[in-house]
């Protein structure tokens, strides 16, 4: 797990961030464990090893019950997949095993996604249509996010919004710094991006990476956004 140095989970110290996870669920706010991410090697081997994922998920961060949960006893809102490596086989079968749990207790899916389409990783799972949000990542990615224009951003992003998902995010770096490419200025975003990508009824909001990047980010746009504001 990591978890910005805030705390290790190898020593039981995270156990004391259940609190605070439940203050910010006492808030509305949706707490998810992401999964995956762009460093280190993992796959899924098969279906039962998929299966065998979801079960741990569910009974040690989720609605189950474990002697060993990580972030003690606040149960967590749902789990995203940031699949970025390793093969795309599997994770549709995750998906399925972990959605399976909603007959005890709603698991919300989410999902990062780079902006090609469909996602090398991630495409199968996705066609599920078990996902409640996709935040697709625009950036690091030239031939579909913002280069001195929205056009080819905006063709990415009318494919994105056929899929079968609750609502689609707008990924974007919170700074120039935070990604190799893909910043767009906010004022740029308010005005000849957003205009736009808000007339989908698939829109979801804006999210950005991250938060240790976002020095008034979030601030500039969050009244033009509208729907929700994601930061990791």
């Amino acid at each position: 797990m990591n978890l910005a140095c805030h705390c290790d989970p190898s020593s039981n110290g995270c156990t004391a961030l259940s609190n605070d996870i439940r203050a910010c669920q006492g808030r509305g706010i949706k707490v998810l464990l992401s999964i995956g991410g762009g460093s280190g090697s993992y796959s899924l081997t098969s279906a039962k090893d998929a299966r065998q994922v979801a079960n741990y998920l569910w009974n040690n961060f989720l609605g189950g019950q474990s002697s060993s949960r990580p972030l003690g006893d606040a149960v967590l809102d749902g789990i995203d997949f940031d699949i970025v490596g390793g093969t795309d086989q599997h994770w549709d079968e995750r998906a399925n095993a972990l959605s399976e749990f909603r007959h005890q207790r709603k698991v919300y899916l989410s999902a990062a996604p780079q902006c090609p389409f469909p996602d090398a990783w991630m495409g199968t799972a996705i066609a599920t249509g078990l996902f409640d949000y996709v935040w697709v990542q625009f950036y690091k990615n030239p031939p579909c996010q913002y280069s001195g224009n929205s056009s080819q951003l905006i063709s990415a992003w009318n494919q994105w919004t056929t899929i079968q998902a609750g609502q689609v995010f707008l990924g974007l770096p919170a700074a120039p710094e935070a990604a190799a490419s893909g910043y767009i200025p906010p004022d740029v975003l308010v005005s000849q991006v957003l205009p736009y990508i808000k007339t989908s009824p698939k829109y979801g909001g804006v999210m950005l990476w991250s938060k240790f990047f976002d020095n008034g980010y979030s601030a500039a746009i969050k009244s033009d956004s509208m729907c929700s504001l994601h930061i990791w």
